[in-house]
């Protein structure tokens, strides 16, 4: 493409994703210092004085701001799915307070995940995720912001219930039913842990993805950084380098998400893997984006 990226998408990267090991309040000046971004993802805070500076310097940055409470539920161990009502009332209470979290930060919305799949239970579990995303939803809407679900792995790794994607698109038909507010996020480094392709993910979630990350992934059992560990691009025995980000981007072309109006958020979801240098994997991202941007067709 001879036009920028940036016409197009608001490049972003997953700031506790890129810099595990940083203080979070030098992660964030760095990626605001960086005119490759225009976007940042960020998620809960440990205290309030961090959470208040983080809010300032994200006011300066003329970035958009995001907000992922997946690690809210990894990191607990949270089900928003949960059959049992008293389990998934604690997931949907994190997510509550991570709506007024990502609104002090000035997110327009909230970023999760789904539970576990458990074949045995998967519809009264989809049931149960219905109920707390409505919840959130409802919530969400009274302040003007999204909330979108992110799709994972449903047997590799996170074994999320959502999941493949046509079970995902039902899922979102079914929200939007009530709540125009939801959409769905889809990212490159998953479709290979979900066995589905980029065309494939894309075209059936069409009407709902509201969202993009991309990112690399090993799906080779027994491998380094196998499973949902976010790799660098080209990682050894990994699924994804240049040429699969050149079709993601072919296919989000095809299907008509390059808006110049309103661009869509695209962010990078790499991580370094064992004692990597955290700013060298995220150089070695965007040359990968460079490249492949470049070699996609006018």
């Amino acid at each position: 493409m001879r036009e920028s990226i940036h016409k197009y998408f608001q490049i972003g990267t997953i700031q506790w994703m890129s810099h595990p090991r940083y203080p979070v309040l030098d992660s964030i000046k760095k990626i605001a210092c960086d005119d490759f971004f225009d976007a940042i993802e960020v998620c809960r805070f440990q205290d309030d004085e961090t959470r208040r500076e983080a809010r300032d310097l994200l006011k300066q940055s003329h970035m958009k701001v995001c907000y992922g409470a997946q690690p809210r539920l990894l990191g607990p161990g949270l089900n928003p799915n949960a059959v049992e009502e008293e389990e998934r009332k604690k997931a949907e209470a994190t997510l509550l307070e991570a709506v007024d979290e990502a609104e002090y930060l000035g997110a327009g919305g909230i970023a999760f995940l789904a539970g576990k799949w458990e074949e045995e239970t998967k519809e009264e579990a989809y049931k149960q995720l219905l109920k707390t995303t409505g919840n959130v939803c409802t919530y969400a809407a009274s302040k003007g912001m999204m909330v979108e679900l992110e799709v994972f792995d449903y047997d590799m790794d996170k074994k999320a219930l959502m999941g493949p994607a046509p079970y995902a698109a039902r899922f979102a038909a079914d929200m939007r039913m009530s709540h125009a507010n939801f959409g769905l996020l889809v990212d490159l480094s998953h479709f290979p842990t979900t066995y589905e392709t980029a065309q494939f993910v894309v075209r059936t979630l069409r009407p709902y993805i509201t969202h993009f990350h991309f990112g690399n992934a090993v799906v080779k059992e027994g491998y380094p950084a196998y499973g949902d560990k976010h790799p660098r691009m080209g990682f050894p025995d990994s699924a994804n380098d240049t040429k699969q980000l050149l079709e993601y981007f072919r296919v989000l072309k095809e299907e008509g998400f390059f808006q110049v109006e309103n661009p869509y958020v695209l962010s990078m979801e790499v991580s370094p893997w064992g004692e990597e240098d955290a700013d060298i994997i995220l150089a070695n991202t965007k040359r990968v984006v460079n490249r492949a941007w470049a070699m996609l067709e006018d």
